[in-house]
């Protein structure tokens, strides 16, 4: 198996813990905050897909394939996964919210490593006792697994990676990498954080 790796960034939920607004276009540091990401994610992988159901034109401003969900009503990160999947060229998908824009340079390294070691489906990051299913690594080949459990009603994704043969990859050494930003004053206290 080749190990080329197409990356994705899931933008494409509804923010509406921030007030239904596009998060990954609110600006930190004077760039939107998927730039920041794009940044991050962009030298870890073969590819980047960027998964938005609003704003497309805005998204496909920062050069790369632009995705929106085939599982309509906005269905969550499974449904951004689900079309990451359709549309990687790749047999390895790593993915990464739009809102976490200190996600570690090491972070697809280590969920491949891991993935291979273990023969495993997907690698997912953990921090401490806490697992971030929306940081993980999987095999293109789960897709019609996925797609399956979609269109049976699942939307939880732990519930879905219950199914999988998956293997948790500790982060306790880069917890600070996973903070995500939901709220707007949780964006204004990281733009004013000293960077």
């Amino acid at each position: 198996m080749s190990d080329k790796i197409t990356g994705v960034i899931l933008a494409g939920g509804l923010g509406r813990r921030m007030g239904g607004i596009d998060k990954g276009l609110q600006e930190l540091r004077g760039q939107p905050m998927v730039h920041w990401v794009v940044e991050r994610l962009t030298p870890q992988i073969d590819e980047l897909l960027i998964n938005a159901n609003q704003n497309a034109e805005r998204y496909a401003a920062f050069g790369h394939p632009v995705v929106p969900d085939q599982i309509p009503d906005f269905a969550g990160p499974l449904a951004g996964l689900h079309a990451a999947l359709s549309a990687a060229t790749h047999p390895l998908v790593a993915t990464a919210p739009c809102d976490s824009p200190f996600l570690p340079a090491d972070l697809v390294s280590r969920l491949f490593s891991a993935l291979t070691a273990a023969h495993a489906d997907l690698a997912v990051a953990r921090t401490f006792e806490q697992p971030h299913p929306v940081f993980c690594l999987c095999k293109r080949e789960v897709l019609p697994h996925l797609t399956e459990f979609l269109a049976s009603g699942g939307r939880k994704i732990d519930r879905w990676y219950s199914t999988l043969n998956i293997v948790e990859v500790a982060f306790d050494d880069e917890a600070a990498a996973f903070e995500n930003i939901n709220t707007r004053e949780e964006l204004s206290r990281f733009d004013q954080a000293p960077g």
